[in-house]
């Protein structure tokens, strides 16, 4: 994620900013250029860029709820910015809770969102033209009939609002053994699960896949209550990413994904910041913008260091690692892989 500039002041501002801290003036992103800008709103909603030929803009209609910082470009007649229209429930907002929760995963969702925009991914919602597009659910498990559970299931990806709590969260991060999560995470996650299914199955990839991670074609959910009941493979740590990884072969790729998320996601802001981070080869150079750099060596090499780096730092704080992970030789194949797999589908 990049660090972005007031171009009224020249204070650094941040992707979730709406206002410039040390001038007042108004900020939004743009998608059409990925970018924060500081903007002029008018009286009958229009937003201009400061330094854009271009008006005409408007406020993502969840602005209102300080929900979305986005821009539609002009010409869009939408509601709602290209992040926001991919929602298809929101939990209801007359509970002043459900309000606070939605902005915290909002702003999760859009910097996911991001990702997959900088990649030049497909991100089109779940629509009577587009049926194979994304359509997110998320429901308060106070609300719902059932138990509400995170996942993915042909498009539609469903969060339990409650992961939008800290304490909660955190409650079911021990309870489940696990090193790390997140509402980024979850996000990440389930996204890989959705361009499993529209970059892989049924292509030509899915044999190197299936040699990778494994044959999907074993049943999903005897698989999942096999791990749950007996926990993964003694030895997962030395093929896996992670214990849950080991759960399934759409798990393994899910769980991969995520972590090509994190790498990029993370060495895009390193450089953007200009923090030097010399890797493991001292030739290989990610470069300005880790989302282009086609060699996954140089990314894997870059990303040990900035790792241990950052590890270190939150240890003198006292807080818990941001990437409790060792990436072993099997999930460098695999991780290797995905970034062939979004190179070769997006625009990067």
């Amino acid at each position: 994620m990049k660090i972005f500039i007031c171009q009224r002041c020249g204070q650094r501002v941040y992707f979730e900013n709406v206002r410039c801290e040390r001038c007042g003036a108004d900020l939004a992103y743009l998608p059409d250029r990925m970018m924060v800008a500081a903007v002029t709103i008018a009286a009958d909603g229009t937003v201009t860029p400061m330094d854009s030929k271009r008006d005409g803009y408007r406020l993502c209609g969840n602005a209102q709820y300080g929900a979305c910082n986005w821009l539609l470009e002009p010409g869009d007649d939408q509601p709602l910015c290209r992040a926001c229209r991919l929602n298809r429930i929101i939990p209801d907002l007359s509970v002043p809770e459900n309000l606070r929760r939605w902005q915290r995963i909002e702003l999760a969702k859009h910097r996911a969102v991001h990702n997959l925009l900088r990649f030049g991914l497909p991100v089109v919602p779940k629509a009577g033209t587009a049926p194979e597009g994304i359509a997110f659910e998320f429901l308060a498990p106070e609300a719902a009939p059932a138990p509400v559970m995170t996942g993915h299931a042909g498009g539609v990806i469903t969060l339990n609002i409650a992961e939008a709590d800290d304490a909660e969260r955190e409650a079911r991060r021990v309870a489940m053994g696990e090193p790390y999560r997140t509402l980024l995470g979850h996000f990440r996650h389930e996204l890989g699960h959705y361009y499993w299914e529209r970059l892989v199955e049924g292509t030509p990839l899915i044999d190197e896949f299936r040699a990778l991670f494994g044959d999907e074609r074993q049943d999903y959910a005897q698989a999942l209550r096999r791990h749950y009941d007996q926990g993964p493979p003694a030895d997962w740590n030395e093929r896996f990413i992670s214990a849950y990884a080991s759960s399934h072969p759409w798990e393994d790729w899910a769980e991969c994904w995520a972590h090509t998320m994190h790498m990029v996601g993370t060495l895009d802001t390193a450089a953007n910041l200009k923090l030097v981070v010399i890797g493991v080869d001292a030739k290989r150079e990610v470069g300005s913008d880790a989302y282009r750099c086609t060699d996954f060596e140089a990314l894997l090499d870059t990303w040990y260091p900035l790792t241990e780096a950052l590890n270190a730092l939150n240890r003198s704080m006292g807080v818990n690692d941001p990437y409790p992970f060792v990436v072993n030789a099997p999930t460098t194949g695999k991780l290797a892989f995905i970034h062939r797999v979004i190179h070769g589908a997006g625009r990067a």
